[in-house]
C-alpha cells in the first residue's frame, strides 16, 4: 500500500491579540492507502485543526502535508480548492445538503464543479444513491428524507467523484443509536472495498470500528495505536 497522506513536523499556531496558541505542535504520521482511522481528542486537543488541515480547508503554520505524493502546504486558496472537489469527500456532522435541490442533484454537485458533462454526473450519481440504498429516493428532497438517510446522501456525495480520502466530521452526531449502526455499518463496507477512511469523533463506539485510532492531546499525538479487534466487525 501507499501512503494517502504525509504529515512531516507540522505545526498550526493561532495568534491572539497579545500571544500565540499552539493548536496542533510538531505532528508527524503517515496513513497508507485503504486505511480507516479515527482521529479523537478531548475540546482543545487540536482534533478539529487537524481536520480542517487534513481537508485542505486551513494550512499549517510550519511543517508539510502531502496528499496523494503532492505537497499542499503552501498551495493558493483556488488550488487548494482543487484539491479539495478532487481529492477528498466530506462527510459532516450535520449532513450539509442543499434543501432546494433532489437527492440526485446533490449527489451531483462535486461532478459539477468538476466539469463533468451532465449526462455523465447523472449517470455517477444515480450508481451512487444505488450504492447507499437510496436508489428509489433519488427524486426526494432531503427534508423528505430521515436523519439516516440524509448522511447516506452525503456519504453518497463524498464518493461521486471517487476521492483518495473520505473525512468524517462526527458523521453520527445527530443520529440516534439504531441508524448511528447503520451509518458505520455502510462506513464497514465502503472499508472493506478498499476506501481510506478518517473519522473524526469523540464517540468510542465509533472508534471501535475502525483499525487505526489516533488520540491527540493539547496538539500532539498522544496515541497512535492499532485497534486489533476492528477486524471482527467487517
Amino acid at each position: 500500500m501507499s501512503d494517502i497522506v504525509r504529515l512531516e513536523e507540522l505545526w498550526k499556531i493561532y495568534r491572539l491579540a497579545t500571544t500565540t496558541v499552539p493548536a496542533l505542535r510538531s505532528v508527524s504520521l503517515t496513513i497508507r492507502q485503504g486505511e480507516y482511522i479515527t482521529i479523537m481528542g478531548k475540546s482543545g486537543s487540536g482534533k478539529s485543526t487537524m481536520l480542517n488541515i487534513l481537508g485542505c480547508l486551513d494550512r499549517p503554520t510550519h511543517g508539510k502535508y502531502f496528499i496523494g505524493g503532492q505537497d499542499v502546504s503552501a498551495l493558493t486558496d483556488n488550488e487548494l480548492s482543487d484539491v479539495r472537489n478532487n481529492k477528498i469527500g466530506f462527510v459532516f456532522q450535520s449532513f450539509n445538503l442543499v434543501q432546494q435541490l433532489t437527492i440526485l442533484e446533490n449527489i451531483e454537485v462535486p461532478l459539477f464543479y468538476q466539469g463533468m458533462p451532465r449526462s455523465s454526473r447523472r449517470e455517477r450519481s444515480r450508481h451512487m444513491a444505488e450504492l447507499v440504498g437510496l436508489g428509489d429516493r433519488a427524486s426526494h428532497r432531503p427534508r423528505e428524507l430521515s436523519g439516516g438517510q440524509q448522511q447516506r446522501v452525503a456519504i453518497a456525495r463524498a464518493l461521486a467523484n471517487d476521492p483518495l480520502i473520505i473525512l468524517a466530521d462526527e458523521p453520527t452526531g445527530n443520529l440516534d443509536s439504531s441508524t448511528t449502526q447503520d451509518i458505520l455499518d455502510l462506513f464497514d463496507e465502503l472499508h472493506a472495498g478498499g476506501k481510506t477512511i478518517i473519522i473524526v469523533t469523540h464517540e468510542k463506539d465509533v472508534a471501535a470500528h475502525t483499525e487505526r485510532i489516533i488520540v491527540l492531546a493539547d496538539g500532539l499525538v498522544k496515541s497512535d495505536a492499532r485497534n486489533e479487534s476492528a477486524g471482527t466487525r467487517l
